[in-house]
């Protein structure tokens, strides 16, 4: 479980209670997604590399940090994680954003790709997948090799929500992504819904239901 990476400050559980309640509304479920993906960003950040730089403040000149290396993309999967995205711009403007849609084949019940759209130079950047939920975790693992495919080395997974039985499928298929989450709940029930869970995540930030 070295890989997994349990977030869990008390601005963040406090946060995913108000996810949790049937009674949070539509804007407020919203804007606390959002709350939640920034304040798990900064986490998931903690080990991007610095560099000196010299800079000249009101007083004297200083040696000053800032990030080096690869870029930053971020990749939700449509749609629920499209919700995670504004808060992640909140701390990272610059970060390029790529599209992934999957659906479940109802026979073979694998994830089948319908939309990929990403950066013309995604190889070269650090790529962070959003997806409020890691159920099942076939989406999630399908959306990783997809990515794969485009020639990206570092990638991690942010869920705010996950059940053991997704960790352990992507855990399975890509032991080399590391994922973060804000908590991970019992399990799945039969409609394969986390346990307790809060529901549908894009039926509930987009009021689809």
């Amino acid at each position: 479980m070295d890989k997994v990476h349990v977030l869990d400050h008390p601005l963040l559980q406090h946060k995913l209670s108000i996810l949790r309640d049937q009674n949070t509304g539509v804007k407020d479920f919203r804007e606390v997604v959002s709350e939640i993906a920034t304040l798990m960003c900064y986490e998931a950040t903690r080990d991007l590399p610095l560099q000196d730089v010299v800079v000249q403040t009101p007083i004297a000149k200083a040696v000053t940090k800032q990030i080096s290396g690869k870029k930053l993309a971020i990749v939700p999967i449509l749609r629920a994680g499209l919700g995670m995205v504004d808060g992640i711009h909140t701390l990272i403007p610059s970060a390029k954003v790529g599209h992934i849609g999957l659906f479940r084949d109802p026979e073979t019940l694998e994830p089948v790709k319908y939309y990929c759209k990403m950066p013309n130079d995604i190889s070269e950047r650090e790529v962070i997948i959003l997806d409020p939920m890691l159920a099942t975790g076939g989406s999630a693992s399908a959306a990783i090799t997809f990515i794969k495919e485009y020639g990206v080395t570092h990638i991690k997974l942010m869920n705010i929500l996950a059940a053991p039985e997704g960790i352990a499928r992507v855990q399975k298929d890509h032991p080399d992504v590391d994922i973060y989450v804000a908590a991970v709940d019992e399990g799945l029930n039969d409609r394969c819904y986390i346990v307790p869970g809060l529901g549908d995540a894009g039926d509930r930030i987009f009021g689809t239901k």
